[in-house]
Order: C-alpha cells, then structure tokens, then sequence
C-alpha cells in the first residue's frame, strides 16, 4: 500500500475528536505539519513545535460538547439515561441490543471521531506522525538533553494511541517505524499482549527520559509555573503500569468466553510488572518527589460541595471549577490531561455538559431532554461508612432508612429522595418552585422518564446540582469549568491494588514499594471518612477483590472506566452487569420533613428495585467491530472475531 493509502486507510479506519485549544503557555505552537524539511529539528524552537503539534490538535477533552454526550464515560451497568434519543457511541453499547452495526463511526466512542474543523489527520496518522518526529529529531543536531526531553513525550503519545485502539478493538499493528511511500502496508495483526509488550517498551523509555516535573528543568523553566499538561515521567509509569494491568486482565489472559469462570485468572507475570510500574509511582508520590497528592475530601456542606475552611485542596475540583477564573480542573490529583482552555473554550462545558445531569421538569434545568443518570446498581456500590458493602449482613443498611450513614461520597456524588436541588428558590417560577426540593419517590413528577429519574436519583459529582434555573451555576458569571482526566492518583492507588492482589492477595506488595493491596485501597477509603476494607473481606482474595472492584466503580463513577473495566474482567456479559434497575419507594414523610432535616434519615416504605433494561451481549462484543469499509482494504489487517 503507498503512502498515500496509508494516510487515506488511517482517516477512513477512526478519525480522533477536535480538541479545543490550550492554555498552556508551553504548548502554545499549534500550526499543523504534514511533511516537514529536516532542518526544522534543527533548532530546538523548530523540533518543540514539532512535538506540541501533538498535543494542540490530537488529545481530545471527553467533558466538552459534543464529546461526553456520546462518548463511553457513562455506559455500561452503572448509567441510564432519559428516553429522549440520541446517537453515537453511548446508542451503540447501550440498547438492550448493542453494537449492531459495523458500519458507522459510532463503533467507538465519540472522542475519536472527527467532530469539529481543527482535526487534520486520524490516530493512526498521528502515529505516523509521531514515527517522523521520531526520525526527525533523533537525526537532528539538538544537544543529547534536548533531544531526550522531546523524544520521551513523542514515546508516550506513540504508545498512548496504540493502548486507546487497543482497548476497544483488541491487538493491532505495532506501527513504530516510518513507513516508506513505497512500502506496501501489510502489517499483521499482533496478539493482545504482544502489542501490549510494544507499547511497554515506549511507555518504559518515555519514563526513563522524561523528568517528574518540568518546572524543574532547564528547559521548562522558560514557562515556570505552566508546564502542568506536559507529559512526564510520572504519566508514562501511570500508563507503563495500566498497559500492563491491562495485558494481565482476564480477558487478555484468557480470551472472549462466557459464564464468567476466569473472571478471576489474571496473568501473574504482567500484573507482577504493572505492580512493578505502580510501585515506582507511588513510592515517589509517598516520599513527596512528586507534585501530584490525593485531593482532600473535607466539606462544611457536602451536599453543596462547599469545602471546609481548613481544607488546602479540595475532592470536587478534580472534575470541574467554579468560580475561579476559569482554572483548569484536577486540582493536586489529576496526572494526565489535555488542553482545556481559559480563552472561552472551558465555556463549551456550560453549554452541554453541565445541562444533562439534572431533572428538566417545569424547566428546572434548561436545553434538551438528554439526562444521563446513576442506576440503582450504582447506588448500591457505595456502601456504609463503616466499609461494608450494603448488602452484607453486619452492614447495618437499612430499607427503611436506604440513605442513612452512607459511604461519606454517597452523599457528595448523588441527588436522592428530599435533597434540596435549588438553593435559590425565589428566583423560580411559579411552576418551578415545587420542585425545589427533590421527590424522587415512586410515582412522583420527578420521576418521569423524559422530564425525570428514570432510576430515582440524580448524579452531581462531575457538575453541582447548582446547574438549574434558580442558582443559575452554568451562567457565564460562574466561570464554571469542567474536565475529566483520563488519569488520576486514586486510579493509580486503586489499580496497584488490583495488580498486587492478582499476584498474592490482600498482603502483596512490588518489591519497590512499601504498600501493601490493603494499603492502597484503604488509602482510598479512607480519604473520604470511610473505613477500610473489613477483616472479613481480606483471607479470602476473590471476595478482595471484588472489593477492589466495588471500590473503582465507587471511586471512579461516571469517569469513563466502566465499561472497560467490565469488559476486561470477563464481565460484561454476565448478569447482573448486563442489567440496570431503578429503585422504588414510598414516601412516609411529609414535604415539610425535608425543608428542616436531614434526608439521609428520612424513612421510606416499600423499598425496592426493578428492571429497566437488560442487555444481550455474546463473546464478539468484548472486542468492538471495525468497519468493513476499513478492513476490507488489506487482508493482513482482518475483523475482529464474529463480525
């Protein structure tokens, strides 16, 4: 295949997101080259703009329009939505009869798709774009330094494409070379775990190139202060550690299958070096090397994410800011990020984002009908504050008090039954204002499946139920900003602890960190005000697990990880994972109860759950379909199995 096919096969197979642009002072060069004279890397000035190139056009933002509507951040067991339609991604995983059709762009999330006009090239032309900055500035006159601290970040991008194809589409080809315009393009297809191996190589060497923090090198110290978004050494180990993780998961391991009976069998050997990568991680993070921490969880009013006067950093603005000129979110925790700008683009969240999470009856929150919401299953995950998950026996839940003395981020995270969903009443409607505090019990108006909770909750983790028409948090005025990083440090905790219980149990450890799986996970736990894992979870490693399990469905809601996360475990087919209830419920208090108490000790009667959907999957759905237009266009590429 020449040159030319290849760069017409790499638009044709998945066009990657429009991003918008960066605030970054040093990643501020966003012209687009295609082919570039070898003098260019010449000049560091020349080969930088090279490298930034990358990340001005290629890292797509999944919270902005029109990325999260459809993108995979919500599907899976853990989200529902309103019966208002839509298309793309979420329409083609989500229906009781997914995936189809292989045809479409929807057959992968919508952040890779070409949404918008800056877009010039697909990921796999990026890829070939990052094998010509590689020759390029390998084969320059830069200095020894300055040619190591740009190859590092094109590394990482190079691998960070072929881990993202990956993880929806199975192994791929490798493509690590520059590909001549005379070559034909017969690259085989590798092995999940093979790829992975490649991968590992390019995370591995960006991490021994790459300094911890850019402000304290010769290089960033031009753009002191600013250098937050540049990929570093701590970015690839997170990812080195995760492509491994992944290559270990049963899925991997053990192939597409049905019945769940490997949902455990990992592969030791690669959880051994992902705990490995994990360790070197967080033994920096816990020795202060590092300016990532976890982001406290201290609140003076939970419910209206209002942080305590003694807290430093603050849990909710890991995913969006208000009220402060327009920073970008992450706070102390978010590791890896792209370009979200304060030239006006952070406003783009305001226009979607933050209108599809809270009930649009009378017009409580404006713009269309589209509101994604926490199931029942969801709510279920998150447990007591005493660490036991709800449906153990010593727990201490109650149905007739389904809301009391929940998981602390129980109540930072979900809009339940009497929650006061408009603090400014008075500026309400007529029509609007009995509707200021939520009735989400059975048969109520809020509980409408176009205007309502389908599930009988609401979400404000990403976005405060402040976004209404009375406290009118999305007006510009709030300078509301919202960002999900597509890797934070509770990940990192949470994914060690997997890695090292895959190996030996609750009590392993890497051999270059001092935590323990217990340890990590209860780092987690106890961050929040909860406890840790319980003594009787602990002996036993798959009932360990499936706490670990619990706990990113917990930790990471609504972030983009669940489904992948079913998917790998083997899961994905399995009941219940494949089914999404509601809960239902009558109300034994009266509307005054709510105006002067707390509703987490409200009592309700008839607590229970029912079915809204259940999906069909079979064994061809853990690895999504390619379009036939696409691998129809060499033989050595191939469709994935049952398609």
């Amino acid at each position: 295949m020449k040159r030319k096919n290849i760069i017409a096969f790499s638009v044709a197979l998945m066009a990657i997101g429009a991003f918008t642009s960066c605030s970054d002072e040093f990643l501020q060069d966003k012209k687009n080259y295609d082919y570039v004279d070898a003098s260019t890397y010449n000049t560091f000035s020349g080969a930088k703009a090279r490298v930034d190139d990358i990340y001005a056009w290629c890292l797509p933002n999944t919270s902005s329009e029109p990325s999260w509507k459809y993108n995979s951040t919500g599907a899976a067991d853990l989200q529902s939505k309103s019966t208002e339609e839509y298309s793309g991604f979420g329409s083609f995983v989500d229906p009781d009869a997914p995936m189809t059709s292989q045809s479409g762009n929807n057959t992968v999330p919508d952040y890779f798709h070409n949404s918008g006009n800056n877009i010039q090239a697909s990921v796999w032309g990026r890829i070939r774009n990052c094998n010509d900055v590689i020759y390029g500035i390998e084969n320059s006159t830069l200095s020894e330094e300055e040619k190591n601290e740009l190859l590092g970040q094109v590394y990482f991008f190079r691998a960070w494409w072929h881990f993202e194809l990956m993880t929806y589409w199975g192994g791929l080809p490798y493509v690590d070379q520059v590909l001549d315009a005379t070559q034909e393009l017969n690259l085989p297809r590798l092995s999940y775990q093979e790829c992975a191996d490649k991968a590992a190589a390019d995370f591995r060497r960006a991490a021994d190139l790459l300094p911890i923090d850019w402000d304290k090198t010769s290089i960033g110290k031009a753009t002191e202060g600013k250098n937050q978004l540049r990929v570093n050494k701590i970015m690839a180990l997170g990812y080195l550690g995760k492509n491994y993780l992944w290559a270990g998961s049963p899925l991997m391991k053990n192939g597409a299958q049905l019945g769940g009976a490997n949902a455990y069998n990992y592969d030791e050997e690669y959880c051994k070096k992902a705990a490995q990568a994990f360790g070197e991680l967080l033994t920096l993070v816990e020795g202060g090397q590092t300016q990532y921490a976890l982001a406290e969880f201290k609140y003076k009013n939970v419910y209206n994410h209002e942080k305590a006067s003694d807290a430093k950093t603050c849990y909710s603005d890991i995913f969006y800011t208000r009220r402060q000129g327009w920073l970008m979110p992450g706070s102390v925790e978010a590791i890896f990020r792209g370009p979200s700008g304060s030239d006006g683009n952070a406003n783009n969240s305001n226009w979607n984002m933050t209108k599809i999470w809270g009930p649009k009856v009378a017009g409580l929150v404006s713009h269309d009908k589209i509101i994604h919401l926490p199931t029942a299953n969801l709510v279920e995950m998150y447990g007591m504050a005493n660490g036991l998950p709800i449906d153990d026996p010593n727990s201490g839940f109650d149905e007739r008090y389904p809301f009391k003395d929940r998981d602390p981020r129980f109540y930072h995270d979900i809009v339940f039954d009497g929650f006061h969903f408009v603090l400014a009443e008075d500026k309400l409607s007529d029509a609007q204002k009995p509707y200021a505090y939520c009735d989400l019990s059975t048969g109520a108006d809020m509980r409408s499946a176009d205007l309502g909770s389908r599930t009988g909750y609401f979400f404000q983790k990403l976005v405060p139920h402040t976004c209404n028409e009375g406290d009118k948090e999305y007006d510009w005025g709030s300078n509301l900003h919202t960002y999900l990083p597509y890797m934070r440090l509770a990940d990192i905790y949470l994914m060690y602890a997997e890695s090292c219980a895959a190996v030996g149990g609750a009590s392993f450890k890497s051999e270059n960190c001092s935590l323990t799986a217990l340890d990590a996970i209860n780092k987690i736990r106890t961050r929040c005000g909860a406890k840790g894992v319980h003594t009787s979870y602990i002996a036993d490693n798959k009932k360990f697990m499936d706490e670990i399990r619990r706990e990113r469905a917990v930790e990471l809601s609504m972030e983009g990880f669940r489904f992948n996360d079913l998917q790998r475990w083997l899961l994905l087919t399995e009941a219940p994972y494949t089914e999404k209830y509601s809960v239902e419920f009558d109300r034994v208090e009266s509307p005054e109860f709510y105006k002067t108490n707390d509703p987490a000790n409200a009592e309700v009667a008839n607590y229970r759950h029912e079915l809204i959907v259940k999906r069909v999957f079979g064994t061809k759905h853990y690895w999504f379909p390619l379009p036939d237009d696409d691998v129809y266009l060499y033989p050595e590429f191939g469709q994935n199995p049952g398609w």
